[in-house]
């Protein structure tokens, strides 16, 4: 029987893997299939939050997630609107997750699919994600936690599905006030409706399956509990028999001239590791909280508008990276961001043992 649920959540991957590998055939930039991260930046730019022109669009795989999410969730049963569990601690961490994913360039399942092209940084970048995840299961073992969400109005579980919508209609109707990249990576992109309907089968795989980047290697790490990492194996696999079959000239094993990558190891390696310790302190990793959002959790929500608002701000302060490496202000950033999360689990953790 755990076998079989194994083999179910091997192939869910699979089909995420299959999916960020052709979206990429269909047009969307190198390596970036799917980037939850780079999504909600591009997002955010579409929507004005920051300026940064070649990284402008309305991404449909974003919409598709969260309403992928919610039906299944309601025709399943799944959906609850629930909340209030440290919202402003988890809005910070969105910040942190998105910054220290642009610094890297990438959310942890562009991770996987990069890797699955070649790109030998995303290697660094999943030693930092492990790291960073490592550091976070200690807090966990010594009582961190950010309380337990309680039954909310249904109101709060409709707002992330009503903002897909509106995101949707800004999309098709493409009024003036909404920015679209004419160039550079906000100007890749697959056609509207395979990607929305692309997205709206990961949604739904994710909902179901409930694979979690984060939560994959916390589990491996701390009750030594694979299920989940056969999801982000299937996901490896799948996107790199895509690569082999479909797109074979895309694969460059190396770690120059990677497409939206920089080789600068250190900050590939620190982004990730923000990314990690943020994911696992916060209960998920950016597609997780996506998903969760999807299905009635308003802190997830809040986590979402957090990597909203962080993406915004790393274009805003000149803390993304680009091509030609990690910017200064990315470097001080996370380095501010790594001492925040930790003083944040000690001083979380501290309280937590108090109340026991």
């Amino acid at each position: 029987m755990k076998n079989k649920k194994n083999l179910w959540m091997f192939l869910g991957g699979g089909v995420i893997g299959l999916i960020g590998s052709l979206l990429v055939k269909f047009g969307n930039p190198g390596n970036m299939g799917l980037c939850v991260a780079c999504f909600w930046r591009d997002i955010a730019g579409a929507l004005g939050l920051h300026r940064a022109a070649v990284v402008q669009y309305i991404r449909p795989e974003i919409i598709g997630f969260i309403l992928g999410a919610f039906l299944v969730s309601i025709a399943k049963k799944d959906f609850k609107a629930r909340g209030g569990s440290s919202p402003a601690i988890r809005f910070v961490m969105g910040i942190f997750m998105a910054i220290g994913a642009l610094v890297f360039l990438g959310c942890p399942l562009r991770m996987i699919l990069r890797l699955a092209n070649g790109d030998l940084n995303a290697l660094v970048g999943l030693a930092g994600f492990i790291v960073g995840i490592l550091i976070g299961i200690q807090f966990l073992k010594r009582g961190y936690t950010l309380g337990k969400a309680t039954k909310e109005s249904s109101v709060i579980g409709y707002i992330m599905p009503a903002f897909a919508i509106l995101l949707l209609i800004l999309l098709l109707v493409k009024p003036e006030f909404i920015f679209f990249s004419e160039e550079g990576p906000g100007s890749m992109r697959a056609p509207i409706a395979i990607s929305l309907v692309a997205g709206a089968i990961v949604g739904i795989v994710l909902q179901r399956t409930r694979i979690c980047s984060a939560g994959a290697f916390r589990d491996v790490f701390l009750i030594r509990d694979f299920h989940f990492m056969w999801g982000i194996i299937g996901i490896f696999v799948f996107a790199l028999i895509s690569n082999i079959l479909f797109n074979p000239g895309a694969i460059n094993v190396g770690f120059v001239d990677q497409p939206v990558a920089h080789d600068m190891e250190l900050w590939n390696f620190l982004g990730m590791v923000v990314v990690g310790l943020a994911g696992v302190l916060v209960g998920g990793c950016p597609i997780r909280q996506t998903i969760l959002s999807g299905e009635g959790d308003g802190d997830a929500a809040i986590t979402v508008f957090g990597l909203l608002v962080g993406g915004a701000m790393a274009h805003n302060f000149n803390l993304a990276s680009s091509p030609k490496g990690a910017t200064p202000n990315g470097q001080i950033a996370t380095i501010i961001m790594l001492v925040l999360l930790l003083l944040i689990g000690y001083f979380v953790t501290r309280q937590a043992n108090k109340e026991m």
